[in-house]
């Protein structure tokens, strides 16, 4: 084992804070590993996370994730185990995407009722993230919006996604 592997830097979706990832025991801590010095936790991958400050550049969005049983985590704080297909998640958002029909509080309520993110608690709002903090379909979709609008459905390893910029 190198003396960096098997931990990466990665960002907190519900904080907007970076936290360090064991990919090898799929635990997470908001700590630098005790046993990696400075020099090593700057040159592990995600790093620049550790860096990325100030707010030029953030944007604010909230979105509706739906989880299917490929996703990277197939479990939410709804589901333990989600075993929906890709095709059924994408048929769900689309039922979704026309209940909203542009409403920006229908997007919140039904955020907080059926989004597979921990973000429904707040109505699926992610915060202020900048660039290299998201995923980058998730990120360019989000760059993509003007304030107030809602994206089409996109794809990433978490899910399929709506995602409606706030700001």
């Amino acid at each position: 084992m190198s003396l960096q592997a098997p931990y990466e830097v990665r960002m907190s979706n519900s904080r907007g804070v970076p936290y360090f990832f064991n990919v090898e025991t799929q635990e997470s801590t908001w700590e630098p590993p005790s046993e990696l010095s400075q020099e090593q936790v700057q040159k592990l991958p995600g790093a620049h996370y550790l860096s990325s400050g100030g707010g030029a550049g953030k944007v604010r969005a909230s979105h509706l994730l739906v989880k299917h049983r490929d996703s990277r985590r197939p479990s939410s704080w709804k589901e333990a185990n989600i075993t929906r297909t890709k095709e059924e998640a994408i048929e769900i958002l689309k039922g979704h995407q026309n209940e909203i029909n542009g409403s920006s509080e229908r997007f919140t309520e039904l955020a907080s009722v059926h989004s597979d993110c921990s973000s429904a608690k707040n109505g699926g709002d992610l915060g202020s993230f900048g660039r290299g903090q998201m995923q980058k379909p998730f990120e360019d979709a989000t760059y993509a919006l003007k304030p107030g609008e809602m994206s089409d459905i996109i794809s990433t390893d978490s899910g399929v996604h709506l995602i409606l910029r706030t700001a």
